[in-house]
């Protein structure tokens, strides 16, 4: 049986066949072992990794701290700048209403911690406007994280004009999940001490993750137990995974202009495809980056829309209202969208690998499901 295409790689890419063999050339080893060669081997392999992440970012190798992902690395970047706040009597955080619950939820935690946090809503388009985070900033301010691309909207957030109006010793944090390899230049600006991203969001594997981290910045570790990365993030390193990481972004870096073209295409086609059943586009689309679209069909619950879809595409509704709570997506409410437009929302998201879905197939889908519900209502 034909399976579904699958639409939702802003929550995790299939895995670029070149990731994959170069990781399956990876050989047996510990990075952390010095007496014999297969340590030595896998130490060659990070560290060339390392160069390859670091690329993306144009900052230097011992600026890449390894971790399991964007989660594990927005907590570092946040927790560990705990005690540098406290002592410094620094312990007010700009951030946004629209962070992903990596960021968000920490922050809440920084709150029940003594922190004062200031959450700046976004435009009706889905971005924040950058003059409204720096005029937040305070004598008391410590950090201001401000993701670059949202994860529901695909709406591009300014950090490139936050970060040139950004005064020391002031810092900034960058959640990169969805940008990280895909939109380069901005994340290349030095004033940008933070970074965290994830090696799946770009064909790579699972599992691995980086922080970039700029030499001054006063990071304290989470975890202790071995001396690893600067001593920030103890633990043996996954070799095969960061070798797949390492490739992954270079490919990114070397392929960036026609993944981005090819993207953009897709978009293009997917929007003229889904047109006769006229689809409402959630965020402002000359700010969003094209791996991704939130949409919704008014009058249609997301969740009937994804089990109309489910023999033909795998879609994701990361916006929806919890049906339990009808507390719709906090990204959509903050942007001013009522209710019974945010619960419809639906996400699609592609790769470079991502093969066409059939359009009039799910737009037949949609047709028939409004004459299932409208006659349902009638």
């Amino acid at each position: 049986m034909k399976r579904a295409v699958y639409l939702d790689c802003a929550a995790s890419c299939p895995l670029d066949p070149r990731v994959l063999a170069r990781m399956n050339a990876v050989d047996t080893g510990n990075p952390g072992s010095r007496t014999h060669e297969y340590g030595a081997r896998a130490r060659k392999v990070v560290e060339q990794a390392r160069d390859q992440v670091a690329s993306v970012t144009g900052c230097r190798r011992s600026e890449v701290i390894f971790s399991s992902g964007a989660t594990e690395s927005n907590n570092l970047a946040i927790f560990g700048l705990e005690k540098h706040g406290k002592e410094s009597g620094r312990t007010h955080i700009v951030t946004t209403e629209i962070e992903h619950p990596a960021v968000r939820e920490p922050m809440e935690e920084m709150e029940r911690r003594g922190f004062r946090v200031t959450r700046i809503a976004p435009q009706t388009g889905g971005w924040v406007n950058a003059a409204d985070v720096l005029a937040a900033i305070t004598d008391e301010t410590l950090l201001v994280s401000v993701m670059h691309v949202n994860n529901e909207t695909g709406v591009v957030q300014p950090i490139e004009e936050i970060a040139g109006g950004l005064a020391e010793p002031v810092l900034f944090h960058v959640d990169a999940a969805q940008s990280f390899g895909k939109l380069i230049a901005p994340l290349r600006h030095p004033r940008i001490d933070l970074i965290s991203a994830s090696a799946h969001k770009i064909m790579g594997p699972q599992g691995i993750g980086a922080l970039i981290v700029r030499r001054s910045t006063p990071l304290a570790p989470l975890m202790f137990g071995g001396g690893q990365e600067r001593g920030l993030r103890p633990g043996t390193l996954p070799a095969h995974l960061i070798a797949g990481f390492g490739v992954a972004c270079e490919l990114a870096v070397a392929e960036e202009t026609d993944r981005f073209r090819g993207a953009r295409d897709y978009r293009a086609g997917l929007l003229d495809g889904l047109a006769p059943i006229e689809p409402r586009i959630h965020g402002d689309p000359d700010r969003t980056l094209p791996y991704m679209i939130n949409l919704a069909f008014p009058g249609l619950d997301s969740e009937e829309v994804m089990d109309a879809w489910a023999p033909l595409a795998a879609v994701s509704n990361g916006s929806a209202c919890a049906s339990a709570q009808q507390q719709c997506s906090y990204v959509l409410s903050a942007m001013g969208l009522p209710p019974r437009d945010a619960e419809g929302a639906v996400r699609l998201s592609w790769s470079p690998l991502t093969p066409l879905a059939d359009w009039a197939a799910m737009v037949e889908a949609v047709r028939s499901l409004r004459k299932e519900v409208h006659g349902k209502t009638a």
